[in-house]
C-alpha cells in the first residue's frame, strides 16, 4: 500500500529563509530509514577511527552535516559523536549509526558515503545524488 504525505522544512541558505515542500512516499518501509548508506570500505574506515578516537561504534554516532563554505558554496562535515540533539535524526546502515542535524537532512537524501585510499588520495567520499557540481577535492558541491 502505497501513501503520500506533504512535508515542509525552513531552510536558511546563503542568510535567505527558504520554506521547502516536498512529498514523502512511505511504504510499509520508511523510505529514509537509509537516507545516507555507508559501503563496506567506510564502515571498516569509520570503527576503526572511532575505536582510535575511544568512541564505540555499537553505541556512538558518525554526525554527518552540510555547512556553507568550500569552492562550489557548501561543504561536507563528518565528525564522531556520542551525544544527539533534539533536531537530530538518526539513521543506520551497515552497522554505522548516522546522525543528521535538521538543516542538512534534505541535502543528504540519497547519498552514499564510501572511503577511497587510492592513488588519487585517501578518504572519505560523498556520493550524493543532490549535488548539481562538485568541486575537484570532493569536499564541496552545491545544489
Amino acid at each position: 500500500m502505497l501513501y503520500s504525505e506533504i512535508h515542509h522544512i525552513n531552510v536558511v541558505v546563503y542568510g535567505k529563509h527558504i520554506h521547502i515542500y516536498y512529498i514523502c512516499t512511505l511504504f510499509r518501509i520508511n523510505p529514509i530509514k537509509n537516507m545516507i548508506k555507508v559501503s563496506e570500505t567506510a564502515k571498516q574506515r569509520v570503527v576503526a577511527l572511532m575505536t582510535e578516537g575511544g568512541f564505540d561504534a555499537s553505541k556512538d554516532f558518525v554526525r554527518v552535516g552540510v555547512k556553507s563554505g568550500g569552492c562550489s558554496g557548501l561543504s561536507y562535515e563528518l565528525r564522531f559523536d556520542n551525544k544527539m540533539e533534539e533536531a537530530d535524526k538518526v539513521f543506520e546502515d551497515n552497522s554505522v549509526r548516522i546522525l543528521v542535524n535538521k538543516k542538512s537532512f534534505l541535502y543528504l537524501a540519497g547519498t552514499i558515503l564510501e572511503y577511497s585510499g587510492g592513488l588519487n588520495g585517501k578518504g572519505f567520499v560523498f556520493n550524493n545524488p543532490n549535488a548539481q557540481r562538485t568541486c575537484g577535492c570532493g569536499e564541496s558541491f552545491s545544489l
